[in-house]
Formats: C-alpha cells, structure tokens, sequence
C-alpha cells in the first residue's frame, strides 16, 4: 500500500489486463462503498483501478503519482471536497478527465462540478454497467450528467450566493460566533453581518444556521 498525504491509496495489480486499459483514480471516503466500487469496475475488461483514496486532499498527488485517465470523486470528502478538488486537477493534471460520483443529486453541485471542469456528474443508485459506459464515453471527450438531475439544475438556476457569502456560511457550520468568523476571514464584524444578512435574505430563511442548511441542501456550499 503506498500512501499520500490525507489518506491511503491503493495500487491495484495489473496483471491480466488489455494494454490499454482506461486508468481510474477512485476516490471515495466509506471503506465498504470504495472497495465495492473499485471490485466492480476491475471486472470489467477494459478498466484499471490504479489507486483508491480516502480523502480529497489525498487526490491531486494520487492523480500525479498514478497518472489515471480518469479520476471518479465522491463530493463529500474529509479534508477536500470532490469539487474542490476537481479544480485542483484541472491546473495540476489537465489530461486526468474528472467523472462526479456522488450521492448526493442537487443542482447547485452540478453546477459547481460543471464550473470546476468536471466532465460527468452521476448519483450513486445506477448499475455499475452504467458507470462504466459514463467513463468509456468521459474518455472520449463526451460530458456525461444524469438526465434527471440536468433537468432539475436547469430548472432551478445559479447559485444566488456570492464567494464572500458562501464562505462566512460556511465558517457558521460549528456554531461559530460573528467576532470568530470576523477574525477567521480577515473582514470586520459588521461586514460578516451584512454577509450574513444578505445570504439570509437570498435563502428565504430566518436565520444563519437555516440559511446554511437550506445552501447545503441546493448544493450551493
């Protein structure tokens, strides 16, 4: 087992496989759901999994050390999200196509993965024959979203809230206090409260905390 930093990555053997079988980075934090994945797509007969890690900030140095031609990334990650790190390979390994795998269908993630240079967003409840067609198809330069959840993105328009919102939201999530957040994100305390107030306003909800689980459940934090 080598390792990077965040958590584990696993080469998986390569023999017995086509000489040009598709390189696939597996990036999923639940053990069980990683292994299961990654037993699946090694059954099929033109798909490695080079490496599986655990965490999002084990990602961008998996992908460099392994090389994949696809990286399939989960969206809630410790350390980094999937997002976050789809934007992180798409400066440090431009030729590493990012396929979104997540349980987690909601529009403003689309959207998000789409601006972040994702190449496919699919949920987690498809056949895994499913899955390896979407990364047949990702590796010949298609984009592959799930119908349902492009409908529903379409329908529910951009993200309302700006960087500077979105980031005192979500400096919010442990209970924070205003003067923390102030002194977190370098900016004052009654420009945290106009932050505050504006995403409030936008999220049609009475409170921080409602504003950053409404932001939470469209996909926009």
């Amino acid at each position: 087992m080598n390792e990077t930093s965040g958590g584990p990555v696993d080469e998986m053997p390569r023999s017995h496989r086509p000489a040009r079988s598709i390189r696939v980075l597996l990036a999923e934090d639940q053990g069980m759901m990683r292994g299961a994945l990654a037993l699946l797509l090694g059954l099929e007969p033109d798909i490695e999994v080079v490496a599986q890690v655990g965490a999002g900030d084990a990602i961008v140095d998996a992908a460099l050390l392994h090389r994949p031609d696809i990286a399939l990334l989960d969206i809630e990650l410790p350390g980094m999200s999937g997002l976050d790190a789809a934007a992180e390979l798409r400066e440090q390994a431009p030729d590493c196509r990012v396929l979104i795998l997540t349980t987690f269908g909601r529009p403003g993630y689309l959207r998000r993965a789409m601006e972040a240079g994702a190449a496919g967003f699919l949920v987690k409840d498809g056949p895994v024959e499913e899955l390896a067609a979407a990364i047949r198809r990702v590796l010949t330069g298609e984009t592959v979203v799930d119908p349902a959840l492009a409908a529903a993105a379409l329908s529910a328009g951009p993200n309302p809230l700006t960087a500077r919102e979105r980031d005192v939201l979500k400096a919010s999530v442990d209970g924070a206090t205003v003067a923390d957040i102030a002194a977190r994100l370098h900016l004052s305390e009654s420009t945290v409260r106009n932050y505050l107030s504006s995403a409030i306003g936008k999220t049609g909800t009475r409170n921080r905390m409602a504003a950053m689980r409404e932001a939470r459940q469209q996909g926009w934090l």
